[in-house]
């Protein structure tokens, strides 16, 4: 048979450099966004038991932890407060001595040049767990935006660098860029949690950021899995309000709606890696079912093959090793 009747695709795998050479995604260490969990208290290293390697921080800890996470040339990250206090309306979320203001500032102060994203919700604060204010059962909309804005105002005052909002309320984006530009943060950018799927992969998170609802769920706000126009229609509203980055969460199931983003939209996307995501494959490698590094770095190329510019993701120090072996 004649090698001109069929094409030779083999040829261009037939080495590993010339494997490199025609590789079509990279992996960078400043794709990634490391997400940390800071907690009130002093000499506190809770391991998340759901998330074996994540751990609660208390701010003491937290300066090695961010000693390690610059020495490794990862150049963002993403605070999550774990309060001793909660009330109705969250209030330690916008209170100037909250959990990630201190945190905040602290990491501006030994580290200048690391970029801090503050995740700007009211769950982790709230005694009932909902990302809002609750009358008669019902998460109200309009009114917790003015808790987000004075919250997002706070952690921007604290010295954040990117005000990431994950509430899901309607208006949200532009309730946020509007507070933020009264108070004199114009050049303060918002990663917008734009598509976010009510999902069952958050549940190791909710362990570790002690965020769970005390009632009911959050399915009249987050969105529905089984939908994928609404997130064309979610990102959209987020572009014409003032987002500055589109977070799309989950990742890894959810491939599909990165792309549809990416294709839809110009500006850089993020996947959240999210904690379900983790957990799962931390089980299978402990109990010696799969190769982990080899199935994470498969896992964030495919995201950022989808189209991902950024991934915030729990797996950030050990990828930053990897990188460095290679």
């Amino acid at each position: 048979m004649s090698s001109t009747d069929f094409r030779r695709h083999r040829r261009l795998r037939r080495t590993p450099g010339i494997r490199k050479m025609v590789r079509e995604t990279h992996l960078h260490k400043e794709d990634l966004i490391y997400p940390i969990f800071v907690k009130e208290g002093n000499n506190i290293r809770n391991e998340v038991a759901s998330m074996p390697g994540v751990y609660q921080l208390s701010l003491d800890l937290l300066k090695r932890e961010i000693e390690e996470v610059v020495n490794l040339g990862i150049e963002s990250v993403i605070l999550f407060g774990v309060p001793d206090e909660k009330d109705e309306v969250g209030s330690c979320a916008y209170d100037q001595n909250g959990i990630v203001q201190q945190a905040t500032r602290q990491v501006k102060k030994d580290h200048p040049d690391l970029t801090v994203i503050a995740d700007t919700c009211l769950c982790q604060f709230t005694d009932h767990g909902h990302c809002g204010i609750i009358e008669n059962g019902e998460v109200l909309n309009d009114e917790t935006l003015e808790l987000l804005v004075k919250t997002a105002v706070s952690q921007a005052e604290a010295g954040a660098d990117i005000i990431a909002p994950s509430n899901m309320m309607d208006g949200f984006v532009a309730a946020i860029r509007h507070g933020l530009d009264e108070a004199g943060y114009e050049d303060i950018p918002v990663m917008s949690y734009a598509v976010k799927y009510a999902s069952a992969f958050y549940g190791p998170f909710r362990d570790a950021a002690h965020s769970s609802p005390a009632f009911g769920d959050r399915k009249t706000y987050q969105m529905d899995p089984a939908n994928r126009l609404e997130a064309l229609r979610e990102a959209e509203s987020d572009v014409e309000e003032g987002a500055d980055f589109l977070i799309v969460k989950p990742a890894l199931s959810y491939l599909d709606i990165i792309r549809d983003v990416r294709e839809n939209h110009n500006l850089p996307v993020v996947a959240y890696n999210v904690s379900g995501e983790y957990s799962m494959i931390k089980a299978a490698s402990l109990n010696g079912w799969i190769d982990e590094k080899a199935v994470v770095m498969e896992m964030l190329t495919s995201m950022k093959r989808a189209g991902a510019d950024l991934i915030l993701t729990y797996f950030s120090k050990d990828v930053a090793k990897w990188l460095d072996e290679k």
